[in-house]
């Protein structure tokens, strides 16, 4: 009996070592991550990275036939209120996201001046709502109200539910798609610049102005606050709505931003970030490889990190000063504050 069990514990061992020689090694494991990741080229090739990182992507969040279709769905807006601000009118408004689903949006429209004004997206992280941007008292400082009142039409949906609602899809992709046709509502107004839409957020909106700058090239210039880092960080910590199944078998954050080039990019990460969030040291590894395909493009000078002195909030003035240089907006008193 004793020789049959050491027997069984014989084998049991060698099976176990002979499984635990078959697994990938931290180096095979390694090697099936971010298959995608950019690595210097030509423009041209770069452009065709570009290309096929946008394909992948709209696969694994299962918006393939919304890019296709969706933008054919009659948006049918409805006006919920209407908010006088003094320098501009914010309006909650009710749109199609598809055939199946309505989404709530504020929209704010300059008071002051009249013409073809630039636009921005304006997008709330985790425990926020579309007002949020739009607050003093709060980490995104009134960024949404100050381009309000500086002749921006801004839009600001809701992208902080954590439920998926239609079946098939991803809850990523459901809020990037809902993003996007806050780009389409813009496009229906005559007073908007199609030319010279931006979208901005803070934390999980970082995120967010990040997907949404990567996958629709109709924004020309992104700001994303509280974000920039590397996808190892968020693994232990936080929130894990930023991932899903293939994503970091292609790419990491930074090749998601690099999908941004050689249009405009400002990231913004602050020196009292926690040690376990989004670091500025963190923010400038990612940075150096965002940086290599605006280099590949020629157009350096179109991407650039601000470290700032608070927390994990949105530093307003650089924003400010960076949509003015994109976009030259139309001067208001404002502008001399």
């Amino acid at each position: 009996m004793k020789n049959i069990v050491r027997i069984g514990i014989h084998i049991c061992f060698n099976m176990a070592l002979a499984l635990l020689l078959m697994a990938p090694g931290p180096s095979s494991y390694a090697q099936k991550m971010r298959t995608m990741k950019y690595s210097t080229r030509s423009a041209r090739q770069a452009a065709s990275w570009q290309k096929e990182v946008r394909s992948r992507m709209s696969g694994l969040l299962n918006m393939d036939d919304l890019l296709v279709s969706g933008k054919k769905v009659d948006l049918n807006p409805v006006e919920i209120r209407t908010e006088n601000k003094e320098d501009y009118l914010l309006k909650e408004m009710e749109i199609n996201s598809t055939a199946n689903r309505r989404i709530r949006v504020l929209i704010t429209f300059p008071l002051l001046t009249s013409g073809r004004w630039p636009a921005v997206v304006c997008i709330h992280g985790h425990g926020g709502k579309p007002s949020s941007v739009y607050e003093m008292d709060s980490p995104y400082k009134a960024f949404a109200d100050a381009l309000a009142r500086r002749n921006y039409v801004t839009i600001a949906p809701v992208v902080s539910q954590h439920e998926i609602y239609e079946q098939g899809r991803t809850l990523m992709g459901e809020r990037l798609w809902d993003a996007m046709r806050c780009i389409d509502f813009l496009e229906s107004f005559i007073s908007v610049d199609t030319t010279r839409i931006g979208c901005a957020g803070l934390s999980l909106g970082g995120e967010m102005a990040m997907w949404l700058g990567a996958m629709d090239t109709r924004v020309k210039a992104t700001v994303s606050c509280g974000f920039l880092t590397r996808m190892d960080q968020l693994e232990q910590g936080h929130c894990m709505c930023w991932k899903f199944p293939g994503l970091r078998e292609l790419v990491d954050f930074a090749d998601i931003y690099s999908l941004i080039a050689p249009r405009y990019l400002m990231c913004q990460n602050g020196l009292k970030e926690p040690p376990t969030d989004f670091t500025p040291e963190l923010a400038r590894a990612a940075m150096k490889e965002v940086q290599v395909i605006y280099y590949n493009y020629s157009k350096p000078e179109n991407v650039s990190l601000l470290v700032h002195s608070e927390g994990h909030v949105v530093d307003v003035p650089s924003l400010l000063i960076f949509f003015k240089q994109q976009f030259h907006p139309i001067k208001s008193t404002s502008d001399e504050e």
